[in-house]
């Protein structure tokens, strides 16, 4: 399998912890590409007319994108015991449990990147960046009511799709003190942060600009 990879893409981190969760990480080829607003990027759109990532390509030619439909891919190639949850729950009250919270998640993270975006611009839209403020708050305050009927043990994609978005605010908007507002959220996401599937996609910023700072 193929995948139109990116390290700094939170969307990316999605698939790649469904990977490990899934033992599959290890069949999966990564191609590093970048996928911009303004700059549709031919390699990536010779597989996903969307010019984005993820996307998948498997060895008998089919592709599939966007990180929903590519994580619950490799939920079914997974090999588990009895003791194993999948990542997408097979029916009932837990599955549209799980799918509502992985869209909450990836909700979020659209609302950030435009955030990103707006803000970036020469001349932004107060009015938009008040607009994604006011989404994101309210995102996180639905995440930490959600947390307080949650299992301790469970970890389904809502929790993956959750994970990354709160990794992508430490990320993206460290000026964002998300942590003082929602304690429960802290503690559930250091808990979640320590998981081996998510120490082994941290997010890396790998642009030329910010290797140089690092430089010595």
């Amino acid at each position: 399998m193929k995948l139109h990879w990116s390290p700094k893409s939170p969307f990316v981190r999605k698939v790649m912890i469904a990977a490990h969760e899934c033992g599959v990480a290890d069949r999966i080829e990564r191609v590093r590409n970048v996928a911009a607003m303004t700059r549709p990027n031919a390699a990536i759109m010779a597989d996903n007319p969307l010019s984005k990532v993820p996307t998948l390509k498997l060895d008998n030619g089919v592709v599939l994108y966007d990180s929903t439909v590519i994580c619950e891919y490799l939920d079914s190639l997974a090999t588990r015991d009895e003791r194993q949850q999948p990542l997408f729950p097979a029916d009932g009250a837990a599955r549209w449990e799980a799918l509502r919270r992985n869209a909450l998640g990836s909700g979020l993270l659209d609302i950030l990147t435009l955030w990103r975006n707006e803000r970036e611009r020469s001349h932004p839209s107060h009015e938009l960046l008040a607009a994604f403020d006011t989404k994101t708050r309210a995102c996180l305050e639905q995440m930490a009511t959600d947390l307080t009927a949650a299992s301790a043990h469970r970890f389904d994609i809502g929790d993956i799709a959750m994970g990354c978005a709160l990794a992508y605010l430490d990320f993206r908007f460290e000026d964002l003190d998300w942590r003082a507002s929602q304690p429960l959220l802290a503690t559930w996401f250091a808990r979640f942060s320590q998981r081996p599937s998510v120490l082994a996609t941290r997010i890396v910023d790998d642009s030329p600009s910010n290797l140089r700072a690092q430089l010595p």
